[in-house]
């Protein structure tokens, strides 16, 4: 029988809570550290199946990865550039931003490597970063021939030159291509094809390899010239602000006041943008120099587009559930290639509480109805985990089917979600 988790319903949630770290900053970290010349030193990361997989994947490339401080700590001995073995299968989980970063820096060796992953991994879409790589000069293949892990790698080194990437799928093919790129023989020009998804993304990549010593150059394009190596560093992580919109939807859903530590308005991630969303429902939210607080309001249905934030659309989706009028999510096509089809599945849960739902090419709309409580089917996907059980701090009978799925990348999320506030 699937493991369950039954939500108590609450009154108004007052808290204060710092999350875990960044998945996004942590991974992004990890490869510039390892391709760095020395050891770095990161702190406050996240310690997540997610996280995870990157550190056993860099450790099958041969770059030593030490933890502690329960994962926190990470101490990364950077190979320079240079790939200590020419061969590697490497296991990816459902991790997206590992197989899409280790895809592009396995690249740089010399040898024959492969990517693999869970069975929804083999339906995630990895073809245009793989389109990318041979304008590039690498021999680089779905095995299945499905666009789909798993991928086969034949690296001679990463040539450089210009190449086209497309943007309407994922970030994540950029951002990797971007990571590798100053380790290339010459100079790499990537030219966007189409709209680029999730742009704060990439500007989280270029944040993080300029801290490690590299820079991108972004006004025509992204060019980054070769023969700029990474420098060892010491490396503090931000608290993950996905993680984040789940404490202030429960403050949005509650009627409380939920304070996030180690974020602000000028945080390197986009998804801090979530709280302006809010505050159009109705929410007050205040900026400090290092906290961000919600308080709920009466809430009213919004038309929004979240493209740049597309990994909260499915919080925003529970607070809509008690908004007055309907409230349209645009501009995240991209969302149904994610851990699961996060427009299809997404509506199918939320009509189990009572909602009407119109699935939209690019997104949906939800229309508030008489809520009741569900079981909750989870789709192996954190997020639907995590933003519908804030359904059940307001609405009785709310369960939710497969809760540990959330150590994708917040194994404690039930338990905080229970002390929030206590």
């Amino acid at each position: 029988m699937t493991e369950t988790v039954t939500i108590e319903t609450r009154g108004p949630i007052h808290a204060s809570i710092r999350p875990p770290g960044s998945k996004s900053i942590t991974n992004r970290a990890l490869v510039c550290a390892a391709l760095a010349d020395g050891r770095s030193s990161l702190h406050g990361a996240l310690d997540s199946d997610d996280t995870r997989v990157m550190i056993d994947g860099l450790q099958q490339l041969g770059i030593t990865v030490a933890v502690s401080d329960e994962g926190r700590s990470l101490e990364v001995d950077g190979c320079g550039g240079r790939l200590p073995v020419n061969t590697a299968d490497l296991f990816v989980g459902n991790s997206g931003t590992t197989v899409r970063f280790l895809t592009a820096l396995v690249s740089l060796g010399h040898g024959i490597f492969r990517l693999d992953g869970v069975p929804r991994m083999r339906q995630r879409p990895i073809q245009d970063l793989l389109d990318t790589l041979r304008q590039l000069g690498v021999n680089a293949v779905s095995e299945t021939g499905t666009g789909a892990p798993p991928v086969r790698i034949e690296g001679h080194g990463l040539a450089g030159g210009t190449a086209e990437i497309a943007g309407n799928v994922s970030s994540q093919f950029l951002s990797g291509l971007l990571m590798a790129a100053p380790y290339a023989r010459s100079d790499i020009q990537l030219n966007v094809g189409g709209a680029l998804v999730s742009q704060p993304y990439v500007r989280m990549t270029m944040d993080v390899m300029r801290a490690f010593g590299v820079d991108c150059n972004d006004q025509d394009g992204y060019h980054v010239t070769c023969g700029q190596p990474y420098q060892a560093r010491e490396y503090e992580v931000e608290p993950d602000a996905s993680t984040a919109s789940y404490f202030w939807a429960a403050a949005a859903i509650t009627g409380g006041t939920v304070t996030v530590e180690g974020l602000s308005r000028s945080a390197m991630q986009g998804d801090v943008r979530f709280c302006e969303c809010l505050s159009q429902m109705g929410c007050v939210v205040e900026y400090d120099d290092d906290s961000i607080t919600v308080t709920g309001g009466q809430l009213i249905g919004v038309d929004i587009d979240m493209n740049d934030i597309s990994d909260t659309v499915q919080t925003l989706a529970a607070v809509a559930l008690y908004a007055v009028g309907p409230t349209r999510v645009r501009g995240v096509a991209h969302n149904r290639h994610k851990e699961t089809d996060r427009i299809g599945d997404l509506a199918r849960e939320l009509r189990k509480l009572g909602s009407d739902v119109d699935e939209h090419e690019d997104g949906l709309t939800i229309t508030p109805g008489e809520l009741r409580g569900a079981q909750i089917a989870t789709y192996d996907d954190h997020r639907m985990a995590m933003s519908l059980a804030l359904v059940g701090l307001k609405t009785p009978g709310v369960v939710i089917e497969d809760p540990r799925c959330t150590a994708k990348t917040y194994p404690r999320f039930f338990e905080d979600l229970t002390a929030l506030g206590e």
